[in-house]
């Protein structure tokens, strides 16, 4: 448990899950699919290998032999009946030997047994074997959140590019507008150019008149718009 817990998230794994067929496994982790969720379970074959350890002779080795490989062969047969159920957990499952040297002794002198788990797909781990499994499973959950992440980031920037588009749909609009509103703010100024003109012309038709100077009157186009304004002569010219 405490290996399983120091590696992987809460949210990656649950202890003693209980399946549909009622079975309770020793851990579950929530792999994505696929594979899926892959169930582990402990087993301790101690009793055999202790007694293959303490044999004295040819024949106690060989009845412990018998027993070790009974006794694993089994553990394997009921991990796969139990624990791998299609379309609910991974088509694997793990069976963990919490002993480094039962692990070294099935491997280096029971390769039959290991191969019996390989074909039934569960595979056997200790300690160490485990730790690296779990590192190889979080490095899968996390490429799988960075994926899901990904395809949250690719909607956001989907909807960012929307809303750019109708920016600049707006921006062109407004350009539009403040474009016209230029061309206004330049006839205002043309009219108020000639506004000034005629007030300064009115002016020196004053002057003038104090003067007994005629001036013409101010030219007006088609538009009823004073024209450009000749220069006048100046008084005492």
């Amino acid at each position: 448990n405490d290996l399983v817990s120091s590696i992987l998230p809460p949210s990656a794994f649950e202890f003693q899950f209980s399946l549909s067929n009622q079975r309770r496994v020793d851990c579950l982790i929530r792999l994505p699919q696929p594979p899926g969720p892959i169930a582990v379970d402990a087993k301790f074959p101690l009793e055999s290998y202790y007694a293959l350890q303490k044999a004295e002779d040819d024949s106690q080795t060989k009845t412990a032999q018998r027993a070790f490989r009974t006794a694993i062969g089994k553990h394997v047969k009921d991990i796969q009946e139990r624990y791998i159920l299609p379309g609910e957990t991974a088509d694997s499952a793990l069976m963990f030997l919490p002993s480094e040297a039962v692990y070294a002794e099935l491997h280096a002198n029971f390769p039959e047994v290991v191969e019996q788990s390989y074909r039934a797909r569960v595979w056997i781990v200790s300690p160490t074997t485990l730790m690296a499994t779990l590192n190889t499973v979080r490095a899968v959950l996390k490429d799988a959140r960075m994926r899901e992440q990904a395809g949250v980031i690719q909607s956001e920037v989907l909807k960012l590019l929307d809303d750019v588009r109708r920016l600049d749909d707006r921006t062109q609009k407004l350009q539009t507008h403040f474009g016209q509103a230029g061309k206004d703010l330049e006839l205002i100024a043309t009219s108020t150019k000639k506004i000034t003109r005629q007030a300064e012309r009115i002016e020196e038709v004053q002057l003038a008149e104090t003067d007994g100077e005629e001036l013409e009157p101010t030219p007006v186009d088609d538009q009823g718009q004073g024209a450009d304004i000749v220069d006048l002569p100046k008084r005492g010219a």
